[in-house]
């Protein structure tokens, strides 16, 4: 189905884009809610610089397509994304980053292997049995991975710096103009004491500020939902409000 382009007009995205809409389904965030999405296709000319516009107008990427949310009456996904040249780790997340010293981030063709996989159904099964992914096939992370016409990496986070090492985490991390944007994470979730889910955070926010990157692109955030409610504890954040970014406020959190 096309979508109404009017709604989908934003400073920065000049293009001659086509956009389309999803059928309304169960969201899966706010209970009783319907969810929808508007997207629009990557594989065209200069896929990069498309990409980065959209994620300034709050898109993310799946595949090979750019979406985001386009529900009616309801605007509780917020684009939110790190400043990691200010950010400042609290009393539990430097507990975090010393807990998971001994991984190594090792950065890796965004291609699907079998071991990733494995480690994948492993989280899916324990994490969200029965959820959407579940049922995922290795055909399908092979698409979900390898299919991206724009700049990415897969992040390998490994116990020791040796190549064989246990494979403990995954992110599949997209490099933009202005940051880092993790496009999917899972992790060994036998092993609950290392919050290995938080821990890759901050690893992508200290990597961005190595790299001289000033964001660390982190989804959307939902005040409402446990799920997505955690993303607020990576402080400061900045949230798109209409077509600007600005910095959250406490009283917002």
């Amino acid at each position: 189905m096309k979508l109404d382009e009017t709604l989908f007009n934003f400073p920065g995205v000049t293009r001659n884009l086509r956009f389309y809409v999803t059928n309304p389904g169960p969201c899966p965030y706010l209970p009783g809610k319907l969810e929808r999405k508007g997207f629009t296709h990557l594989t065209q000319s200069q896929p990069d610089a498309l990409h980065d516009a959209l994620s300034q107008a709050g898109f993310r990427r799946s595949q090979s397509v750019a979406y985001r949310p386009a529900c009616a009456n309801c605007n509780a996904c917020r684009s939110v994304r790190c400043l990691a040249s200010q950010f400042k780790a609290s009393r539990n997340q430097k507990r975090s980053l010393k807990q998971n010293a001994d991984l190594v981030r090792r950065p890796v063709i965004a291609q699907a292997t079998r071991e990733q996989y494995r480690l994948l159904k492993t989280y899916l099964k324990t994490r969200h049995d029965g959820g959407g992914m579940s049922g995922m096939s290795y055909r399908d992370y092979c698409a979900m991975v390898n299919d991206s016409p724009v700049k990415s990496v897969m992040f390998e986070y490994r116990q020791g710096n040796i190549p064989d090492a246990p494979l403990m985490a995954v992110a599949l991390t997209d490099i933009l103009r202005d940051g880092l944007s993790m496009v999917y994470t899972f992790f060994n979730p036998e092993d609950s004491r290392r919050s290995l889910g938080s821990y890759m955070i901050l690893d992508h926010i200290m990597h961005a500020r190595e790299l001289g990157l000033p964001h660390t692109y982190l989804g959307y955030w939902i005040k409402d939902s446990d799920k997505m409610n955690y993303k607020s504890r990576f402080k400061p954040l900045e949230i798109l409000d209409g077509s600007q970014w600005r910095r959250m406020r406490d009283d917002e959190q």
